[in-house]
């Protein structure tokens, strides 16, 4: 919403509407009673009671692929370009703005589709689509995408997706953030009528490479970090991740160390604990 959002849909499977809006409900009391009514507390019951508000539904009938469920969600979109997220990622700005504004200045700069990437390292590229482009001149974070490869190997990485100036190892992968303009829905449903599938499914990446080559299409480093909590420990590093980033980092990195020594004290032997008083302090300015 901070990035200008007015209208949001959710892709759900029948029956779920009621329960993504219970959730919304249950949160709104859980804050109240919680922080027994305080300031923050009812400011932030407020801001999800404004989300809820909000809120639409598409239905995907049948789990039939992440391009599938996109395109469940046309006549939501209509004619409009529109911000595609994951449900299952997390994004944490390194900037005052949003990484979801970053993405949408850009697309309405040059009013074109704009995926948000990431260097990601070689051996977690087989998660993530993965993106070959040339830099705009001039501008050291866009690219022009011209080949997309979803969860490559490494190998296949090394020979189609290098990109000059990124460092040995890495390679441009999507963020979860796309502002995509109608023509994806022209191509997927020309998808869905011919049954297009890729691994039994019709997915979005062929989608996104027939835009590519339609259209203009671009790929920004978005200065931010995403967090996917669909995998193993991902929930936990997001939670803390986001804990890190906000008002209380050096409560949470003073707790956080407590913790460690605590388990660490638990593994040593008694002659080699170090007393209960000690206490561990971390200025803001070392690393986490």
């Amino acid at each position: 919403l901070d990035s200008g959002i007015e209208e949001i849909c959710i892709v759900a499977a029948p029956g779920d509407e009621a329960a993504y809006r219970s959730i919304f409900a249950g949160y709104k009391e859980k804050l109240l009673s919680a922080f027994h009514g305080d300031a923050w507390s009812r400011e932030q019951s407020s801001r999800l009671a404004d989300l809820e508000r909000r809120l639409q539904f598409a239905v995907q009938e049948q789990p039939e692929g992440y391009g599938h469920a996109v395109w469940c969600a046309r006549d939501f979109v209509g004619t409009e370009p529109f911000l595609l997220l994951l449900s299952d990622h997390l994004y944490i700005s390194g900037e005052q703005r949003r990484c979801s504004r970053q993405v949408l200045d850009l697309a309405v700069q040059h009013s074109c589709s704009v995926a948000a990437v990431q260097p990601t390292r070689e051996h977690l590229i087989h998660r993530y689509g993965t993106v070959a482009g040339k830099r705009l001149p001039g501008v050291s974070n866009v690219f022009q995408i011209e080949k997309i490869v979803e969860k490559p190997t490494p190998s296949v990485a090394e020979q189609e997706l290098l990109v000059p100036g990124l460092r040995v190892g890495h390679y441009l992968c999507f963020f979860g953030m796309h502002v995509l303009t109608p023509t994806v829905f022209d191509i997927l449903d020309e998808h869905v009528r011919q049954d297009n599938r890729l691994n039994g499914e019709i997915q979005l990446t062929p989608a996104l490479q027939e835009l590519a080559r339609r259209e203009q299409y671009l790929a920004v480093q978005t200065n931010g970090r995403r967090y996917d909590i669909g995998v193993r420990f991902g929930s936990l590093e997001a939670q803390v991740a986001l804990a890190l980033a906000g008002v209380d980092r050096e409560e949470v990195l003073a707790r956080l160390a407590e913790l460690i020594l605590q388990f660490e004290q638990d593994r040593l032997p008694a002659a080699g604990r170090v007393d209960s008083t000690t206490r561990i302090s971390i200025s803001p300015s070392q690393p986490a």
